[in-house]
């Protein structure tokens, strides 16, 4: 696919991560950055054009230049498969000298990106993939999960709709790996404040008929509906739902919910729904500022990953301005050095394994009677810190921490 030029290089590979290494500068006199996402598929509406434009205006706002050296940004689709991201990585960190990639969504993308940024001793920071492999068994020094994952969705949601009185379980799951992460971590959870797991059935990547899967859950008598999937999967599976009235006899549950969903589908189907999300567009005058700054040019409210996008490009643009240089290795320890407060996060710590600690907040979907018009659908229900979602760093099994 055609690049969108805008971005940076690298200079030597480090023989180890936390070496000692000086600031030599910007390399080639370029910070080029690239950003790898799913720009046709089913997650195109949540990151994809959206996302790449929430970057340029993170680039812009920075004056398209760091100490006088230009940035470049490289955009490309790897349509939702692991090789195809993995070879335009290389690509990039090998001919075109890119300093670093931002991966958007699909986990198995971001793991194979995040590998190959390790070998090349090169940045990737993950804005829209929900494993929490990412920081825990496939961790690397190289690698930031920077808005959310999936064990945040699974305790932020699961174990308040438990508590609520929904204790038996049927999940309908997309088949890769976030989608099995997504329901194990969930089943985990409601299996921990004493429900159960009635159930489920694995589904692909983009299925386009969700009518088996719906009566296989109806006929499995559980009280919710888990829908471990995102993006269009999310949206044909709940409308499928509506059509054979299964919203009549089970609660649904979506683990990984956008507004644009809720736009899509409209409230007389999705009122009362649970959901947790680290960041929505009027959760602070300062988030709404930026939303009403960008809608303009994406002809919709954001997501939380295009939010992340802007986020994530802005804080990674201060960590070369300040430690004056793209060394992978020195940018990196500077980015988990110096906390980010923005309008997508308050006092933001990057951790060791790579987590970005935020929070976030469970929200309802509200009643077409309660809402006042587009884009007020939701309610917040409550706030849900890091450090619960997330658990302390003793808890994580990245081996690189551990060692």
């Amino acid at each position: 696919m055609k690049h969108a030029v805008l971005t940076a290089a690298i200079a030597t590979a480090f023989a180890g991560y936390g070496a000692t290494v000086s600031a030599n500068g910007i390399s080639d006199d370029v910070v080029r950055i690239g950003f790898i996402t799913d720009m046709s598929g089913v997650y195109a509406d949540y990151d994809g054009a959206a996302g790449a434009e929430a970057i340029r205006m993170a680039i812009e706002d920075a004056g398209g230049s760091i100490a006088g050296k230009k940035i470049e940004l490289f955009v490309a689709d790897h349509q939702n498969k692991a090789d195809i991201a993995s070879a335009k990585a290389r690509e990039w960190y090998d001919s075109n000298k890119v300093d670093v990639v931002f991966g958007g969504t699909n986990s198995a993308a971001s793991i194979a990106m995040s590998a190959v940024a390790a070998e090349k001793n090169k940045l990737f920071i993950s804005t829209g993939a929900g494993t929490s492999a990412l920081t825990n068994e496939s961790c690397n020094p190289y690698t930031i999960q920077y808005t959310y994952s999936t064990s945040g969705l699974a305790k932020g949601t699961g174990s308040a709709v438990v508590k609520n009185g929904g204790d038996s379980w049927f999940f309908i799951t997309t088949d890769y790996t976030f989608g099995h992460a997504l329901e194990r971590e969930t089943s985990d959870v409601v299996k921990a404040e004493g429900g159960k797991i009635n159930g489920a059935v694995r589904v692909p990547l983009g299925a386009p008929d969700f009518s088996s899967f719906i009566l296989q859950a109806q006929s499995s008598k559980a009280k919710i509906l888990g829908l471990a999937n995102a993006g269009g999967d999310f949206v044909n599976a709940v409308k499928t739902a509506a059509d054979f009235g299964l919203n009549k006899s089970m609660n649904m549950v979506g683990l990984t919910v956008f507004m644009q969903d809720i736009h899509t589908l409209g409230l007389d189907v999705t009122q009362g729904m649970y959901f947790t999300s680290p960041w929505f567009w009027n959760q602070s005058p300062e988030a709404k500022a930026w939303s009403d700054r960008i809608e303009p040019k994406i002809k919709r409210k954001p997501s939380y990953i295009q939010a992340g996008d802007y986020s994530a490009t802005q804080a990674y643009i201060k960590a070369v301005t300040e430690s004056k240089t793209d060394n992978g290795d020195v940018v990196m320890k500077w980015l988990k050095a110096n906390p980010v407060n923005d309008f997508f996060v308050t006092n933001g710590v990057i951790r060791a394994d790579g987590r970005m600690m935020n929070g976030m907040t469970l929200l309802q979907v509200k009643t077409p009677a309660e809402s006042s018009g587009p884009w007020d659908y939701h309610k917040a229900v409550q706030k849900v810190s890091a450090e619960e979602i997330y658990g302390p760093l003793s808890q994580s099994t990245c081996k690189f921490v551990k060692s």
